[in-house]
């Protein structure tokens, strides 16, 4: 790893107006990330105490909670492309597919705002590198000619992954789900964590150092699912746009962006890589110079507050809908779960 010098901030030559009007988007994207996290948390402590209730060693019977079905995108995805050839509602893990649905919509409406805003991985990421920028006074970036490669490994997993879904029929995904496996594939996700081998930590290990010194090392490189998030940001009606006659060229957009965009040579932002955080907009001290638009000859400014309400609107208006529609649990016996759970590691993939 090479250290590439980071966008330098230039002195201002041009005269400019002033920005006057607060700019509160990352508090409001901070306070999401932070009661996002803190749910994926209880969720986590939550589903942990039902595990360990059917295994025998718990303290009470703890009911499963569907949020945790996020982990799952594999099995979120199957039964996406089940619902879309069938017409039916999954009856096993189709919280996950209603997550997955409002994080794609997210996404296409913000500019892959779930990565930003609410993805749990995502936020232990960024406040891993920003660890990294206080600590050693910068961040360090992969040469371009390693770095382009390395990105295209995420839509490589993503590709095969989908190419594993698209294979599938609907009945050999409707048997994959109603397996043992299938049941209980939340429980070996948890087991991952919890029984994880030597190889598996240090894996993790390095991901977390490499996160420090490089802007979301995970999410820039390897995460099929911001991948997929990113695909569904390219039809995205808003941008991030900068108009150039207001601009003062002092480029503290670029120095701000975590994807490393040259925000400040471009006119309007369509890369995949932008995770629609706002950052950029946050620092920029010229009114009317920088700001999420949307696309076409209007170019209607989006404000950070539009944001916050549009994500906290379509995550909770998908999840209500599936919980009000009676769709949002599992709906498995206690005694299906007490006879699969204690053996949940006999069960290979099918």
């Amino acid at each position: 790893m090479t250290a590439a010098p980071p966008p330098v901030e230039r002195p201002v030559t041009k005269p400019y107006v002033r920005r006057l009007e607060a700019d509160r988007s990352q508090a409001w994207r901070r306070a999401f990330q932070a009661a996002f996290f803190a749910l994926n948390i209880w969720i986590g402590v939550q589903f942990y105490l039902f595990v360990r209730h059917f295994e025998g060693t718990g303290w009470g019977r703890f009911e499963r909670p569907p949020g945790v079905e996020g982990w799952l995108p594999i099995a979120s995805l199957m039964n996406l492309k089940f619902w879309i050839a069938t017409g039916l509602i999954p009856g096993v893990h189709p919280a996950g597919m209603f997550l997955l649905i409002a994080f794609l919509a997210m996404s296409f409406v913000f500019r892959k705002s779930f990565c930003s805003w609410l993805c749990p991985v995502g936020t232990f990421s960024e406040y891993l590198w920003k660890l990294g920028r206080e600590t050693f006074r910068r961040n360090w970036a992969l040469p371009r000619w390693l770095d382009i490669p390395l990105r295209s490994l995420k839509y490589i997993l993503l590709g095969l992954f989908g190419w594993a879904v698209y294979s599938m029929s609907p009945r050999a995904i409707q048997e994959f789900l109603e397996s043992p496996y299938g049941v209980v594939a939340d429980v070996k996700m948890l087991d991952f964590f919890r029984k994880m081998g030597l190889a598996t930590a240090i894996t993790l290990a390095i991901l977390v150092v490499l996160s420090i010194f490089v802007r979301n090392f995970w999410c820039r490189y390897l995460c099929p699912y911001g991948a997929l998030m990113g695909l569904a940001s390219m039809l995205s009606p808003v941008r991030i746009r900068r108009e150039p006659a207001k601009c003062i060229d002092c480029a503290k957009c670029a120095k701000a962006c975590p994807s490393i965009l040259p925000v400040d040579t471009l006119v309007q932002i369509r890369s995949a890589e932008c995770i629609g955080c706002l950052e950029c907009v946050a620092v920029c001290p010229a009114e009317g110079a920088l700001d999420l638009k949307t696309a076409g000859p209007k170019r209607w400014r989006v404000a950070p507050w539009a944001v916050a309400a549009g994500v906290a609107g379509i995550f909770f208006g998908i999840v209500l809908a599936a919980q009000f529609t009676g769709h949002w649990g599992t709906h498995v016996p206690d005694e299906v779960y007490r006879e699969l759970i204690p053996r949940a590691q006999e069960f290979g993939h099918p």
